[in-house]
């Protein structure tokens, strides 16, 4: 199943709880950030993402996302969010994957030191993971997104990568 991204009021989430996409400036966002190792891991997957999408990052609140897909549970509950972003939290940078941490198993056993959650991969460094196994996950997820592939949601790309 897929997983949506919230926030609360106080990270930025518009009136219904949901992060919505505005014009802060990211690489401010990035530059500001502390410690050091925390803007280090940062910037260093802002970079990886921007390659592997080709596309530019924008503000979701604190989250940095790539793209753009409108979700729809069978539920009706429905809103929009990044096909792929990330957020550099105090204690680790946590990536969400829309399409789940599942569906992901075996190469998350060969990522190196990492937590997840439902849709949610917790890295405490960037650098202590395996950058090739990581641009994988991230790929896959990316196509799962744009192709319509995550069982129990339907997703359409409103802003491609």
């Amino acid at each position: 199943m897929g997983v949506s991204i919230h926030a609360t009021r106080s990270s930025g989430a518009g009136e219904s709880g949901i992060v919505e996409p505005s014009d802060a400036d990211v690489d401010q966002f990035i530059a500001d950030l502390t410690p050091a190792s925390r803007r280090d891991s940062a910037t260093k997957l802002c970079s990886l993402l921007r390659v592997i999408t080709g596309a530019q990052p924008r503000m979701w609140g604190t989250i940095i996302g790539f793209g753009s897909c409108h979700y729809t549970y069978p539920t009706g509950t429905q809103g929009d969010s990044p096909i792929i972003g990330f957020a550099p939290r105090k204690g680790q940078t946590t990536v969400y994957l829309l399409d789940g941490v599942d569906s992901h198993a075996e190469a998350l056993s060969a990522l190196g030191p990492h937590s997840t959650g439902k849709g949610c991969l917790y890295l405490k460094s960037v650098d202590l993971v395996n950058r090739t196994v990581l641009t994988g996950i991230i790929t896959e997820s990316i196509r799962r997104v744009t192709d319509d592939d995550v069982p129990g949601v339907t997703l359409t790309v409103t802003d491609p990568l």
